[in-house]
């Protein structure tokens, strides 16, 4: 069964949550984990029997088991490399940021116009040959708007298959790149619609 774009956005959010249960947790409901991550529980079943089959009347699923299938359908890939491109303050905080490795994906340096003196942090016109040499594949944006569609451009040129965009802009993007949009103040906004609603 082919999972929506949704779907597959909950999933690391299962699996994570699955991850830090006490050890001498054995089995758990589609039901309990909506509660603890206060998602429908509706949802929550269909999105894990999408992912991984229907759990076990009265039992629900083992959770090892359960842990197994999420990491095989989501996937680990293996050796995977992102680069990011502007240095401020949200890309600092991304290139620090270890949980990235737990999903087989390394965030080692960024690049930017001027280099911080960090020695993570690279001239952006070296950007092309590194992604080139280390093989690139994720390019992660967080530039002013002004500036994402340059970045997005010398990214594609330099061999990256996806772009990971924190600019709150859309981009022109040639067919076979891989795109997905980051919009903190709307993530924020709808956040806070949900609160208002349960008032």
């Amino acid at each position: 069964m082919e999972l929506s774009r949704a779907t597959i956005g909950r999933l690391p959010i299962y699996l994570d949550y699955l991850k830090h249960l006490p050890t001498e947790t054995k089995t758990i409901s589609a039901t309990s984990i909506a509660r603890a991550l206060n998602l429908g529980d509706v949802q929550v079943r269909k999105d894990l029997s999408a992912a991984c089959g229907l759990g076990r009347p009265k039992i629900g699923y083992e959770v090892a088991e359960l842990t197994r299938a999420l990491e095989e359908t989501i996937g680990e890939p293996a050796g995977c490399e992102a680069v990011i491109v502007g240095a401020g303050r949200l890309g600092t905080a991304l290139l620090g940021f270890g949980g990235f490795s737990e999903y087989g994906l390394t965030v080692t340096h960024a690049f930017d116009l001027l280099p911080n003196g960090n020695p993570a942090v690279r001239p952006v016109d070296e950007l092309p040959s590194y992604c080139r040499f280390h093989q690139v594949e994720i390019g992660i944006i967080t530039v002013p708007p002004e500036a994402a569609q340059g970045v997005a451009d010398l990214l594609v040129k330099s061999g990256v298959r996806a772009i990971w965009c924190f600019a709150p802009v859309r981009l022109k993007l040639p067919q076979g790149i891989t795109v997905q949009y980051e919009n903190l103040a709307l993530s924020l906004a709808h956040l806070h619609q949900k609160v208002k609603n349960r008032n």
